[in-house]
């Protein structure tokens, strides 16, 4: 008969609740640092509070969003590099939210580890903070879950929950959106947060290693490159949206690309109409297409082949939304316009994009 052990402890199971206690103590100035009118960014309690009169708000309406990172988490954990991570976490959820008209008000996120290592996980938080910032909005609280057995050591997965705002009646897309209006995108900074999954396998089949100089970025490697953050679209969006008056809607090019995301803010009988001579195609994705052998409208499918958000503005008012943008730090390219179509085919593309390296 075994011999029983006695005084087990949870640590004993792989849980180190004392490594819990120091992240949350590393953390706290990153996350008081996101505070804003509404939320004071303390976290230890067993919920965040948000005051939307102290934000503002009269006659609010909420909008919220969730996502996650997917397999570019997969690169940080080959990598090492973990800062940026938290930046794409904040970005998938508000840049969802600004899409609507809504300013983002509060995050909170949920991080699952097999083994946690404060300082490591403390890098991730750091970046999710930043992120916060940079979108106005207050990291009030999150969830560490330690998790052996289902998590390798070394393993960790991300997701984000946030929540905005817009006064009643301002909420994104227009009724008004017509034929004529125009196509405006902002430049990504790379592949954002999307598509990772072809991305590695693409990689894996180059035979370029994440620590070498990266082939379209040699000043980095191919794992930093990569690892780029998603662009935060929030400042410059809600400041065209409210100085302008001209924004009819906005879409976050993520998984599925212009093909599926551009349609979800457009009536049914409307389509639009793509240039793709006038797309700026970042070098990552020239390399990617060219190792990958891969077709141009799967490209357009899966990435966001250098634009990561679009803008549906009215046709007389392209200069001065532009003009917006430009000044809050956006680089701008307009693709085309909104067009009538009737079959299942809702983004017409015409010519082709410069793959050229």
């Amino acid at each position: 008969m075994t011999e029983r052990k006695n005084g087990l402890t949870y640590a004993d199971s792989g849980v180190d609740i004392d490594a819990g206690n120091r992240l949350v103590d590393l953390i706290k100035p990153m996350v008081r640092a996101t505070a804003r009118p509404g939320a004071d960014a303390e976290i230890g309690g067993f919920g965040g509070l948000f005051d939307l009169k102290a934000a503002g708000f009269k006659d609010p309406v909420l909008v919220a969003a969730t996502d996650g990172v997917g397999t570019k988490l997969k690169i940080a954990i080959e990598t090492g590099i973990h800062g940026g991570i938290g930046i794409d976490l904040v970005a998938m959820s508000v840049n969802d939210l600004v899409v609507q008209g809504a300013e983002p008000l509060f995050f909170l996120d949920y991080f699952a580890c097999g083994k946690l290592d404060p300082e490591a996980t403390a890098a991730i938080v750091m970046g999710i903070a930043e992120g916060c910032r940079e979108s106005g909005c207050a990291l009030i609280g999150g969830e560490t879950a330690e998790m052996p057995g289902l998590y390798k050591d070394g393993d960790y997965d991300l997701g984000g929950f946030a929540v905005g705002a817009a006064e009643r009646g301002t909420l994104l897309p227009s009724g008004d959106i017509a034929a004529g209006d125009a196509v405006i995108g902002l430049a990504s900074s790379g592949v954002h947060s999307n598509g990772y999954s072809l991305v590695r396998k693409i990689v894996e089949m180059s035979g370029v290693a994440y620590d070498a100089a990266a082939p379209f970025a040699p000043v980095m490697t191919l794992g930093a490159a990569l690892l780029t953050p998603t662009r935060l679209y929030v400042k410059s969006c809600l400041r065209a949206i409210r100085e302008t008056g001209a924004v009819k809607g906005l879409a976050h090019i993520t998984g599925g690309g212009f093909t599926d995301n551009i349609p979800r803010v457009l009536p049914k009988h409307l389509g639009v109409g793509i240039d793709l001579a006038r797309l700026p195609v970042l070098p990552v994705f020239k390399w990617l297409a060219a190792q990958g052998g891969i077709a141009e409208l799967e490209l357009l499918r899966t990435f966001n082949c250098g634009i990561g958000m679009i803008a549906i503005v009215k046709a007389d008012a392209v200069d001065q939304v532009a003009e917006v943008f430009t000044a809050n730090g956006e680089t701008v390219a307009v693709l085309g316009e909104v067009i009538a179509t009737s079959g299942e085919h809702r983004v017409v593309y015409n010519g082709h994009l410069d793959l050229s390296r």
